[in-house]
């Protein structure tokens, strides 16, 4: 398979899972045109590999977490809260919308690699053995992760929704 090939047949998927990872549709173009780049110069032995996707994706969670670490101070990210968040979110929106709203804040006051455990697990179906290999970590550091995110994703949404029957 050519570089231009896999580009054609994976870009996308490789777009939505950056999405997921980042939350914004311009640094997701970013990180993907990141690993593109990464990926063309040693094209031969990713190939060799038998494995393109995951090389890539290992990239993007890389280039992710590094992006997190050592983002420029004037770059500010809309928070919930912000003029401009609150008038998008406003308006005759069905409860879906505010309802992912609601789940993308959570996710975005994640850490990215607690993030990153809970989309290889739960958007590309991936069991813990391949998470940590992925990550770079053990199972049971996957799985305490995934575990610390979760807790902070029912708290955060506990805060907000009434328990049922009440």
């Amino acid at each position: 398979m050519t570089f231009d090939e896999y580009v054609r047949d994976r870009g996308q998927a490789l777009l939505r899972f950056a999405y997921l990872l980042t939350g914004d549709r311009h640094l997701a173009e970013d990180l993907v045109q990141t690993a593109l780049l990464k990926a063309h110069g040693r094209w031969r032995r990713v190939v060799a590999a038998d494995h393109p996707d995951a090389y890539l994706r290992r990239i993007l969670v890389n280039a992710h977490v590094d992006w997190r670490r050592r983002r420029s101070s004037t770059e500010l990210p809309v928070q919930p809260g912000d003029a401009w968040f609150e008038s998008a979110s406003a308006g005759d929106h069905a409860d879906g919308v505010a309802s992912r709203a609601q789940t993308w804040s959570a996710l975005a006051a994640l850490p990215p690699r607690q993030r990153a455990v809970l989309v290889l697990r739960f958007y590309e179906d991936r069991d813990d053995r391949s998470i940590a290999e992925l990550l770079g970590c053990t199972e049971s550091t996957v799985r305490s992760q995934a575990s610390r995110a979760l807790s902070s994703l029912r708290t955060a949404w506990g805060e907000t929704k009434e328990p049922a029957g009440e």
